[in-house]
């Protein structure tokens, strides 16, 4: 594509975005699929453009009205992912002058708010928890993330995975804390790989991966994952069960349990059983009140611990869209605790960076539910071999209680984790 023609589209796109209307998977998404005789490299290079914009959009906002042309444009600019020579061949002369002068700009001159890129709100939380250290979380955040690959440890080995790819010439390197996973160094096409038909691989990060292992599910138990999505832990979880007991998928979105069914097809998993429920309250649920040896709540969050992979919710989300998630995250956790029978685990899980989405939900759980005893998680993955497991819960304000991941420590997104054990 000419470079005058893919600055275009960027732009397109980047004013199809910033009203924020959409999630901008979803946006980016639909332009694609609008736009069929895009290339892969076009591709790439409009969506890392537009996710530059959201990752940097207040210091983009900031150098734009120095510029000329229409505001999206400015901004694709500043954003475009790809060669300079390339984008200046698109640019007049007085944007060419001006990008320059962008480009000289002392990035250690600048306002705070114009190098973190993070609404005010979110600011002072992340300070508060991680003091010297938010501004490498700023610089990881602003990064992207990796690919990671779990490993199908129902019928394959992750060694053996790993050398199916080098002859597919994708590099990984086996992920430092999930025995199931693999990161891969760039993201190349996996859909047409035999690995990925036959249901060796899935992509799902390694935090994840993590929610799953702490589950600990065993052959032969009734487990519940309780908002199951598009049912990423339930088939890991479905795995290290060896495909025995009962797993139920449970989800208020039947859409979201019908991106699973492609996934359990492949992953040849016969033990889980997916329902969509009405409610928390639903009929099904109280059918299975005493019943669960384990349950998996990965609550509804506001999701700011994937900002790397999706840094639009960052503009997207407010305190009070985060409080309306808090009441729905313990009324949630609540429910999904009946299921349990005595000595039956429960895991509390969000893949938020916010305190009041985690500790304070199962701190106020404990509070409210003697009958449920805290269990230390980084002794769990202590016990699973999990290298390094004492870190991945350790943080300024908590002990070994909870898992704290962060992308600047760990690698992974943001995840936090609790569990209990029903006494």
């Amino acid at each position: 594509m000419h470079p005058k023609a893919l600055l275009d589209a960027c732009a397109e796109l980047v004013k199809l975005t910033l009203p924020f209307e959409h999630p901008a998977d979803a946006v980016v998404s639909r332009y694609f699929r609008e736009h069929r005789a895009l290339g892969p490299r076009e591709r790439a290079t409009l969506a890392e453009t537009v996710y530059t914009v959201l990752r940097k959009k207040l210091l983009f906002e900031h150098f734009a009205p120095s510029g000329s042309g229409p505001r999206e444009r400015r901004l694709a600019i500043l954003g475009f992912h790809g060669p300079r020579d390339f984008l200046k061949s698109a640019l007049s002369d007085q944007e060419r002058n001006w990008l320059d002068q962008c480009d000289a700009v002392v990035t250690a001159d600048l306002l705070e708010r114009h190098r973190h890129n993070l609404p005010e709100w979110l600011v002072q939380p992340l300070k508060e928890q991680l003091g010297a250290e938010f501004w490498p979380l700023v610089d990881s955040l602003n990064q992207g993330a990796a690919l990671d690959l779990r490993v199908n440890a129902l019928t394959e080995k992750r060694a053996d995975v790993q050398k199916e790819l080098v002859r597919a010439a994708i590099k990984s390197v086996a992920t430092p804390y999930s025995p199931w996973g693999l990161r891969l160094e760039g993201k190349p096409a996996l859909t047409k790989l035999d690995a990925f038909v036959r249901g060796a691989i899935e992509v799902q990060d390694e935090g994840s991966q993590l929610l799953a292992l702490l589950l600990e599910a065993k052959r032969g138990e009734m487990v519940v994952d309780f908002c199951a999505g598009a049912g990423g832990k339930t088939l890991a979880i479905g795995a290290a069960m060896r495909n025995t007991g009962r797993l139920y998928a449970f989800d208020t979105s039947a859409h979201r349990l019908d991106a699973l069914k492609p996934r359990l097809a492949r992953s040849g998993l016969s033990n889980v059983h997916p329902a969509a429920i009405a409610h928390e309250r639903d009929e099904r649920i109280k059918r299975l009140a005493g019943k669960i040896d384990r349950v998996l709540v990965d609550a509804p969050c506001s999701g700011l611990g994937t900002l790397r992979r999706n840094p639009d919710l960052k503009w997207r989300q407010s305190p009070q869209s985060v409080q309306e998630l808090t009441l729905k995250q313990a009324a949630i956790l609540q429910s999904a605790a009946r299921l349990l029978k005595p000595g039956g685990r429960l895991v509390y899980a969000t893949c938020s960076v916010l305190p009041q989405e985690n500790e304070a939900i199962a701190q106020a759980f404990t509070e409210a539910h003697r009958e449920f005893s805290p269990l230390p998680v980084g002794e769990i993955l202590s016990n699973l071999k999990v290298e390094g497991a004492a870190g991945l819960c350790a943080g300024p304000q908590t002990g070994a209680e909870y898992l704290r991941l962060w992308p600047h420590r760990h690698g992974t997104d943001g995840f936090f984790a609790a569990a209990w054990v029903k006494t």
